[in-house]
């Protein structure tokens, strides 16, 4: 459930990918980041971009079946058990599981959602900007924050 995104084979979307967005989710939309398939695996790409977003300043906050600590913060087995407020849903889940992970995105009152590279779900881009947050698809946070023009 939780493999590393690029793994899943599916062809790049540019969708909600403009610059626009993708600053104002790295830089305006606020600090807390919920890494949905965060676990303590070194070698997972979920590990290293949240260490990079940690390193931007980001409180990055685990949501794996496991509930590891990870970086340093205690993680949760799902979006709605995390007890404070979620600013960004940052997504390393298969495009077939992303929407349902988007839907709880909108469900806890995210403020946006990012699915990583290789994450790909056109209904679900639609559903989550109907309900009024930013998203990006098909794009890493790790690659975008240090382009940006602070």
């Amino acid at each position: 459930m939780y493999a590393d995104a690029e793994a899943d084979g599916h062809a790049g979307s540019d969708r909600g990918a403009d610059a626009g967005t993708i600053r104002r989710i790295l830089l305006d939309t606020g600090p807390t980041w919920a890494v949905v398939g965060l676990s303590d695996n070194e070698s997972r790409a979920a590990y290293g971009v949240a260490a990079v977003l940690q390193s931007f300043g980001k409180r990055v906050v685990p949501v794996h079946p496991k509930a590891e600590r990870v970086h340093g913060e205690q993680g949760y087995a799902s979006l709605a058990d995390i007890p404070f407020p979620v600013d960004v849903v940052d997504v390393f889940v298969n495009s077939g599981l992303a929407g349902a992970v988007a839907d709880e995105a909108v469900t806890i009152g995210a403020k946006a959602v990012w699915f990583q590279l290789g994450v790909i779900d056109e209904a679900a881009y639609e559903r989550t900007r109907a309900a009024g947050l930013d998203m990006v698809m098909n794009r890493c946070p790790a690659i975008e924050i240090p382009l940006l023009d602070r």
